[in-house]
């Protein structure tokens, strides 16, 4: 891939990841907790969002290594549980709001895809198109990994029963390492979820 294309995928997959926390933050608000508008980042400004390694350096050198899965994420939005309305499926729906806005993004460039198959478009079109789909999907498939800071973790954790809450902690705890673990040594393993529903969505075959 080249420069150009890599800056290109960054910047959308930047976007993306904006939309992604600000549902979260949208989301806290509607459970009645407003920490993220206090801390200003309820906005789609994405530079109150970057994560230097999640947001930059980690979908760079993704991009430049030829991985076929490239993801990242950005500085999580901090909410308040306690401030929630109903705690535990507060939760549970400010956790899941990122992946479902991603979803979205995804199926709405989808169907336009499916609609631009009835007209003559470039074929520039289909590529900005499926990046943006194949990105927010790679985005929703990534954070459903239940490895903490990733949302899957906390959709997880919501259901767990109160003993789990010191194996929680030490889950937290080494986290960070974890998370490297499965990006380098088992993220391929969700390419073929994506493949599929990259398919199902758009009805094309992904780049290689």
């Amino acid at each position: 891939m080249g420069a150009t294309d890599t800056i290109f995928y960054i910047a959308i997959l930047i976007m993306s990841v904006v939309i992604h926390e600000i549902s979260h933050g949208f989301m806290a608000e509607y459970f009645g907790d407003s920490t993220a508008r206090f801390a200003g980042r309820l906005t789609l400004n994405p530079i109150k969002h970057l994560d230097p390694f999640g947001s930059v350096i980690l979908p760079a050198f993704l991009a430049l290594s030829g991985s076929p899965f490239l993801f990242g994420w950005a500085k999580p939005v901090t909410y308040n549980p306690d401030n929630l309305s109903n705690i535990k499926w507060g939760t549970f729906f400010v956790a899941v709001a990122g992946v479902l806005a991603n979803l979205f993004i995804a199926i709405i460039f989808g169907i336009i895809i499916r609609l631009g198959a009835h007209f003559s478009l470039p074929e520039s079109f289909y590529s900005v198109t499926s990046i943006i789909v194949i990105t927010n999907l790679a985005l929703a498939i990534f954070n459903l990994v239940p490895i903490p800071p990733l949302d899957g973790s906390k959709i997880l954790f919501t259901f767990l029963p109160a003993s789990f809450f010191s194996y929680v902690m030490l889950f937290e705890q080494y986290s960070l390492i974890l998370l490297l673990i499965f990006i380098v040594f088992f993220s391929n393993f969700l390419y073929p979820i994506l493949v599929f529903l990259f398919h199902l969505t758009t009805g094309l075959a992904p780049t290689p």
